[in-house]
């Protein structure tokens, strides 16, 4: 197996960059990928999305249909440095690969469509990164399209993502006449020849150099009116030198206090070295950020990225492949190799580690070891799921797990042939390991299998994987969303008595609960808040937690229709117990059948998800998407006009979006697309929900 990675056993961890590249779907993710592996020599052939030939995208499926579905993980080597890449999916339904990946990385680098500017996903996954901490560049790409403007795609950054752009570069060249860019950091001009090959460097051309230096001194202000050190210098000099104004830019990116800015053309191969060196120079190492942080024993501890260090490891993802599992490891303290026994601190059972791998997409390279700060993938563990924690025996730590969506659409699946029943049951258990976000279960009333996801195209792609790994002919059903139940008005001084008596010690439970709806400041229809105003120690506090157990227990179905409740307040108000028949059982029991019994008094509300769609159509068709959102029960909460096309945001019940991308290409003689993202639950209206109720 022909590779051209390197290993690097003793490479400092100052050397090492571990970043995802995130974006909406299209903007040219896979492309940026690719194209970092052919400048790096990781690749000798520039792979192409619609030839099906990148490397990332290495899925059957992906290749079909032309986008990233599943996260792919790749090494190669820049300037002294080994970057671990990971190129993520850019469609809605795949939010949660995206939310794995960003939990194991250190950087990102953002990419948008030089057109479009920010679109919906990309909102999205900066979202994400937000919420992890993660410091990230931006690569504005496709400068050489026609309707490109870095300018435009600046200001749709800063006041969508609301964050500080600090653009370093100046295009050369506008669409189809696109060459290079001017580098007003060190104030030169890289030019690509026209078939992309490596850049020629020289003085900024004479009809930019007023403009360069115009958007230099723009960039030193910006940049010293965030950085103190900065700030000195600009203040005593009314200028910044290169070496203050690369060091401040550094700081700034790392801090998250502006985001750097490069521009480029992926697909002509243009602009990719000077990104690989923003990646170098700015994005952080795994000693630039935090130790991590785990527990043990309910007690938080840190742990250092140091190699000589207790080993520690956090799993993100698990592939079956023909060769084995393989359990993706970010290695975040000491040293983990071949052939040794770790703890899986999370199941709380010990693994061997048969072999260890440095991964290229759907190739590897086995290693002796693997060190703090990389990101490898091991054969050995059986029991280890993505969100696990793998550690030394005799240093014991459990990580965070990455954040699971629920599910939001479900499918009844079945296979055709009843011999076939078990080979999908397995492969249903096979497909929720490698995947959190996909859920199965067996209908109660049905006895169907139902599959549940996060779309129609998430649970398309899960059981053409079935149809095709396993050779499996399958009936999928209708899918179906998935409601939720909430308290419209809710009921106080609820008395519920548990008594039960059959020989013996006897079960003995009072409680009083109170139940309302969470406010908006406590997050609307959104959550269960417990709480106990129980005085004079009338309830111990090991019943009261029992209590709240059996609360949550009966959050699992509502009285409307047996959905899921959510968005509600209990207190529990009063109780009594017995000196010898009361238990935590007892009380768990009473807090269970007494919310049942309360949310059956309680004035309840239906919730459906819903979901903010931006649909981009030629002017002429604007009338007819308006009326057919419209008849989709969907809200209009924006448009835009963009050269000969108008964008509609509007807010769409998914139960109404089912079959529209063909009625949209209907209505648009197949020019209109449309992009989605969650907007949490609404509530449904009243006639609808009486239908749905009485279906």
């Amino acid at each position: 197996m022909r590779t051209n990675l390197r290993t690097h056993p003793t490479r400092p961890l100052t050397g090492i960059r571990n970043l995802g590249i995130l974006a909406h779907v299209d903007a040219g993710k896979t492309t940026v990928t690719e194209r970092v592996l052919y400048a790096t020599g990781a690749t000798h052939k520039r792979g192409e999305v619609h030839d099906g030939t990148t490397v990332t995208d290495f899925d059957p499926q992906e290749r079909d249909r032309g986008i990233t579905i599943f996260a792919a993980a790749v090494s190669c080597d820049w300037d002294g440095h080994r970057i671990n890449l990971i190129d993520t999916p850019g469609h809605v339904d795949f939010s949660d690969e995206v939310e794995r990946s960003l939990r194991v990385l250190d950087g990102a680098v953002a990419v948008f469509d030089a057109v479009a500017g920010v679109e919906p996903q990309s909102e999205s996954v900066w979202r994400q990164a937000d919420r992890h901490q993660v410091p990230r560049i931006a690569f504005v790409n496709k400068l050489d399209r026609a309707g490109a403007d870095l300018d435009t795609a600046v200001a749709s950054i800063r006041d969508r993502l609301h964050t500080v752009p600090l653009v370093v570069q100046l295009p050369i060249g506008r669409e189809d006449g696109f060459t290079g860019v001017v580098d007003l950091v060190r104030m030169r001009a890289l030019v690509w020849g026209a078939g992309g090959e490596a850049y020629q460097e020289g003085p900024v051309p004479d009809d930019l150099r007023e403009e360069a230096g115009r958007r230099r001194r723009l960039l030193e202000e910006a940049v010293a009116e965030l950085h103190p050190v900065a700030l000195e210098e600009f203040c005593a000099g009314a200028a910044l030198r290169d070496a203050t104004l690369a060091a401040a830019l550094r700081d700034l990116t790392r801090g998250g206090e502006g985001v750097v800015v490069l521009c480029g053309s992926a697909y002509r191969n243009r602009g990719i070295e000077p990104l690989l060196d923003a990646v170098v120079a700015y994005l952080p190492s795994p000693l630039d950020v935090p130790a991590v942080r785990g527990t043990l024993g309910g007690e938080v501890r840190e742990r250092a990225a140091d190699p000589a260090a207790p080993f520690a490891g956090l799993v993100f993802k698990v592939t079956a492949t023909a060769t084995g599992r393989l359990t993706y490891v970010r290695v975040y303290a000491g040293t983990i190799e071949k052939g040794a026994t770790v703890l899986d601190a999370t199941a709380g059972r010990t693994e061997r580690v048969g072999r260890i791998l440095r991964v290229q997409a759907d190739r590897n390279t086995e290693v002796d070891r693997a060190v703090a700060g990389d990101i490898v993938a091991v054969i050995g563990p059986k029991s280890a799921r993505a969100g696990a924690t793998l550690c030394a025996p005799d240093a014991p730590l459990v990580f965070e797990p990455p954040s699971v969506a629920a599910p939001v659409v479900s499918v009844a699946v079945e296979a055709r042939r009843s011999l076939d029943t078990d080979r999908l049951a397995s492969a249903l258990a096979q497909l929720v390991e490698e995947d959190p976000s996909l859920a199965v279960r067996t209908d109660a009333e049905t006895g169907q299998t139902v599959l549940s996801g996060m779309g129609e195209l998430h649970l398309e792609v899960a059981v053409e994987k079935i149809r095709r790994a396993q050779q499996i002919e399958l009936s999928v059903g209708r899918p179906q969303v998935a409601y939720r139940e909430t308290v419209a008005r809710g009921v106080a001084g609820l008395l519920y008595r548990h008594v039960k008596q059959e020989g013996g010690a006897g079960q003995f439970a009072h409680v009083v609960l109170d139940v309302e709806p969470l406010d908006a400041a406590a997050g609307a229809t959104d959550g269960f808040v417990f709480r106990s105003a129980v005085t004079g120690g009338r309830v111990p506090q090991e019943y009261v937690r029992a209590v709240e157990a059996g609360c949550r227990d009966a959050l699992a179905e509502g009285p409307l229709g047996g959905h899921p409740v959510t968005g509600l307040r209990v207190t529990l108000a009063d109780g009594a117990t017995h000196s010898k028949d009361s238990s935590e059982m007892a009380f768990r029991t009473a807090g269970r059948l007494a919310l049942r019994e309360a949310l059956r008094a309680s004035t309840m509300a239906l919730l459906e998800p819903v979901i903010e769609v931006t649909v981009t159509v030629p002017d002429g068709a604007v009338g007819a998407v308006l009326g057919d959102l419209a008849a989709r029960r969907g809200r209009v909460s924006g448009s835009a006009a963009r050269a000969g096309t108008a964008v509609v945001t509007a807010t769409v019940p998914l139960a109404e979006l089912f079959g529209y991308a063909s009625r949209l290409r209907g209505r648009t003689q197949g020019r209109g697309t449309f992009t989605t993202r969650p907007a949490g639950y609404a509530p449904v209206p009243a006639g609808v929900a009486d239908a749905l109720l009485t279906r």
